[in-house]
């Protein structure tokens, strides 16, 4: 039952006027101001008004490190937007997605689950929805508490039923309806793979049935729209070149990732697709109503390759296409805050800025990005990991430790937090916020960490764990531990006086890499973190 029913309402004002009753009429030694402090504050609560609640609006970068954004000392890049949240809000120094990639960073923030409990890794174009939909999920949390849900953006999480190919030209799905958005305007996967069409709801936008859409393998007699194929007419790629990988369909000069056919009215324009966000999530926010709070995750595609900035942010920075990108999703994080202030529900609604892995540069397209710090390649002094190691793909800091903003004018008293936080515990964090008790086997991964999202603690979760890949790594403290591979051994890290990761001390703490080690294994084989 919704906390929008009255009947959920009823008890939890009953449930509050009897432990009042009851306070007043217990002995004077037990019944003391904190206790009648705690009663005052359940039956507040409990008469909160659903509407009350606030509404959360999650923008997720791609790509985004760390030292990309102006507040997290970015000095080659203008990110004055994002700067803007930061100073009117929370910033957090060391906030985490879960993972070094992309789809299990995504996975793990919607379900409160590891990507690596149920092998789930970076999915290519034809891959079927990985969330399981008879699962709790964020979505499906706010459903609970009588939100409206929506998504925009890129997606990479699957979509279709396993076993059984994808229709493009009829209903997609299962996808995110099916794990609790009431709606979607999606990139079915990235934008470096194809299809290179919006989705929304179960439908592709614009498609021609005359013109059908194949993803992978076409029908032999089929009529539909062929493109030229990158690895053997690399002329097509008028853009820029791609890799072996993403010169297979070439659609708008760039190879993707991936075999389409057909569907050339429905096809994205590259350099709009931030804009093109912007509207849906405007959209989405003109057709909610004040008295129902809404949840809405807008993702964007920046600046994940192919980087192809709208040309009104291109030689924004002398950082070539990543750099302009980036400039272009600070505009698309000002855009949505905009928005909320339009539609007047800013104050009251919780707004999360982050990203779903740390940075990389040329990464499959000679777009003429730089690379890291001042080096034999590069002179501009920019390094998207900031002073951390590593960054998407890596297991290091950089991997996973990203820009992590939360504002919400209404309650949180902008400043800075060191507390240890991560994606992961958005679900146990929101579901203590709406009052909604999380059942055994729900989000096992995700422990509440609210006092620390709302800067009223500087105390976030005692360990966490980090991936990239088929490695997970632990973070305790200042502590942060990396199992042996086959041609390296393990690796232990004192962050408190090595931010660079770059001295490993696990010759000299063997005690502190042994219990760490012991803790890792035993919370890979066990059931979930919440517990523990």
């Amino acid at each position: 039952m919704g906390a929008g029913d009255p009947g959920w309402r009823y008890r939890g004002e009953s449930s509050a006027f009897l432990l009042v009753f009851r306070a007043f009429f217990l002995p004077e030694s037990i019944v003391t101001m904190k206790f009648l402090a705690s009663t005052v504050s359940l039956l507040f609560t409990a008469l909160l008004p659903a509407a009350e609640h606030p509404n959360v609006v999650i923008v997720y970068g791609d790509d985004v490190g760390y030292g990309d954004v102006g507040v997290y000392g970015a000095t080659k890049i203008p990110t004055p937007f994002i700067d803007k949240i930061a100073g009117e809000g929370l910033r957090f120094t060391d906030g985490h997605c879960t993972a070094a990639t992309c789809t299990p960073s995504r996975y793990s923030m919607l379900t409160g689950l590891y990507g690596f409990r149920e092998g789930v890794r970076i999915l290519p174009p034809n891959a079927p929805l990985c969330i399981p939909t008879d699962i709790l999920t964020l979505p499906k949390l706010f459903r609970k508490a009588g939100y409206r849900t929506g998504v925009v953006g890129k997606w990479h999480l699957g979509l279709g039923a396993k076993g059984t190919p994808v229709n493009w030209n009829g209903e997609v799905k299962p996808g995110p309806l099916e794990i609790g958005f009431d709606y979607s305007f999606l990139l079915p996967s990235t934008n470096d793979r194809v299809p290179c069409v919006y989705l929304e709801n179960y439908r592709v936008v614009n498609l021609d049935p005359s013109d059908p859409l194949y993803v992978n393998a076409a029908p032999e007699d089929h009529t539909s729209t062929v493109y030229p194929y990158g690895r053997t007419n690399p002329e097509a790629e008028t853009y820029y070149p791609g890799d072996h990988q993403h010169s297979e369909t070439v659609i708008n000069g760039i190879g993707r990732i991936g075999k389409m056919w057909g569907g050339k009215s429905a096809l994205w324009n590259d350099e709009t697709m931030a804009d093109e966000f912007v509207v849906q999530a405007r959209k989405f926010l003109e057709r909610q109503e004040k008295e129902k709070p809404f949840f809405l995750y807008v993702s964007s595609q920046d600046i994940h390759v192919p980087r192809a900035p709208h040309p009104r942010f291109q030689g924004k920075t002398k950082l070539g296409k990543r750099g302009d990108a980036m400039v272009q999703f600070d505009w698309m994080v000002g855009a949505v805050s905009k928005a909320l202030e339009d539609t007047g529900f800013a104050e009251n609604t919780i707004f999360i800025v982050s990203s779903d892995n740390g940075p990389v540069y040329d990464d499959g397209y000679t777009d003429g990005s730089t690379v890291r710090k001042s080096t034999e390649e590069s002179d501009q002094g920019h390094d998207g990991s900031g002073p951390y190691r590593g960054g998407k793909y890596q297991i290091y800091e950089g991997g996973t430790r990203v820009p992590f903003l939360v504002r919400w004018p209404a309650r949180i008293k902008p400043g800075v937090s060191s507390a240890l936080v991560s994606q992961i515990d958005f679900v146990a964090s929101f579901a203590e916020l709406l009052g909604i008790k999380l059942k055994a086997g729900e989000a096992r991964d995700s422990r509440s960490t609210l006092a620390a999202f709302l800067g009223e603690s500087e105390t976030g979760v005692p360990f966490t764990l980090e991936e990239a890949g088929w490695q997970v790594a632990i973070r305790s403290g200042d502590w942060k531990f990396i199992p042996g591979q086959k041609k390296k051994g393990p690796q232990l890290y004192d962050l408190s006086k090595d931010v660079g990761e770059q001295n490993n001390v696990q010759a000299k703490h063997p005690e502190v890499a042994k219990r760490l080690a012991t803790q890792l294994s035993a919370l890979r084989k066990g059931k979930g973190l919440r517990s523990k």
